[in-house]
């Protein structure tokens, strides 16, 4: 179950549903054990697996290519630089770029049926993550168990 709150935009004084992230992170050792039991893979080779993909991933996209996970989506990094830029080509240099951002898209598949050539058929993309069936619920600042079965009790993550 998600969870949302009410939300006043001060731009323009409209109320809106906000997500509401609650209780701790789902750690590795707790993704470790779901996959495990999901599998045939024991949760210590799975918690292997899970601690090298950072490194393995950030070494393919460090050589300027994007990571695709089947089921996930694609993983990549863009340059991040001033906002003031500058004046000509010529003084564009790596000097320019400060930090780095991970960028990720969903992996994208189509459902329903009809033609390849769009119109009316309706076939539409749908994400991967996004592709779930999700009941909401207004948050009301508690919530009894989390998915591991322990009280999450505490307040909501102060994420967006």
């Amino acid at each position: 179950m998600a969870f949302y709150k009410k939300v006043k935009m001060k731009v323009n004084g409209k109320w809106y549903p906000k997500s509401v992230l609650v209780g701790s992170a789902i750690t590795t050792e707790q993704v470790a054990k779901r996959l495990a039991a999901e599998s045939t893979v024991s949760p210590a080779d799975v918690r292997a697996v899970l601690t090298a993909l950072g490194g393995v991933m950030g070494d393919y996209m460090a050589q300027g290519r994007s990571v695709k996970l089947d089921g996930i989506g694609s993983f990549y990094f863009t340059a991040a630089t001033n906002k003031n830029g500058v004046a000509t080509e010529k003084e564009v240099t790596a000097a320019l770029i400060n930090g780095v951002r991970v960028r990720f898209i969903p992996e994208t598949r189509f459902r329903g049926g009809g033609s390849l050539t769009g119109g009316s058929s309706g076939r539409r993309a749908v994400r991967g993550l996004t592709d779930v069936d999700i009941e909401w619920e207004e948050w009301k600042g508690k919530v009894e168990a989390d998915e591991a079965g322990t009280s999450s009790g505490g307040g909501e993550n102060p994420l967006p």
